[in-house]
């Protein structure tokens, strides 16, 4: 079981699959900024569960491809360099936003507290850097992040 690189299944654009197990896969399509996997197909899962937390524009904007998979926009949050997700009020008006993360000042440093451990963020939101990009402009916002730099 290995990840491989195919034709998005929604648009054509490069896809990333990842097995789950020996028969499902998970499906990252980076032209579209949209997730599924081979469990969350038409009449076999249990949508209204999985959305009960998703905001309600990711339902709105959600896709079903011609398996009668059901994606959803991803949102990619990388503690030290930010986040990339979907924005707006409708499905007829959305972008994708990326908002980057600074350092925590050593005056914050005690209020950033990681759920479950003793440990502190580093990292925090600054909502002064949020830039919207296009909704085929996904890869410009996980640029805009710093998500393809490696250091």
């Amino acid at each position: 079981m290995t990840d491989k690189v195919i034709d998005s299944p929604l648009n054509g654009g490069l896809c990333y699959v990842t097995p789950l197990n020996e028969t499902k896969n998970s499906y990252f399509c980076f032209s579209t900024g949209f997730k599924t996997n081979d469990l969350m197909v038409e009449g076999e899962f249990d949508f209204d569960t999985y959305e009960e937390t998703l905001p309600e524009l990711y339902k709105d904007i959600k896709q079903v491809d011609d398996s009668k998979r059901v994606w959803y926009p991803a949102t990619m949050n990388i503690q030290d360099k930010g986040t990339v997700f979907a924005n707006g009020t409708s499905k007829d008006n959305w972008r994708w936003a990326g908002v980057l993360a600074v350092e925590v000042s050593e005056e914050e440093k005690g209020k950033f507290k990681i759920p479950g451990t003793k440990e502190f963020y580093t990292h925090k939101t600054d909502i002064k850097t949020l830039k919207n990009f296009p909704q085929v402009d996904f890869i410009e916002a996980l640029d805009y992040i710093g998500f393809f730099k490696t250091n």
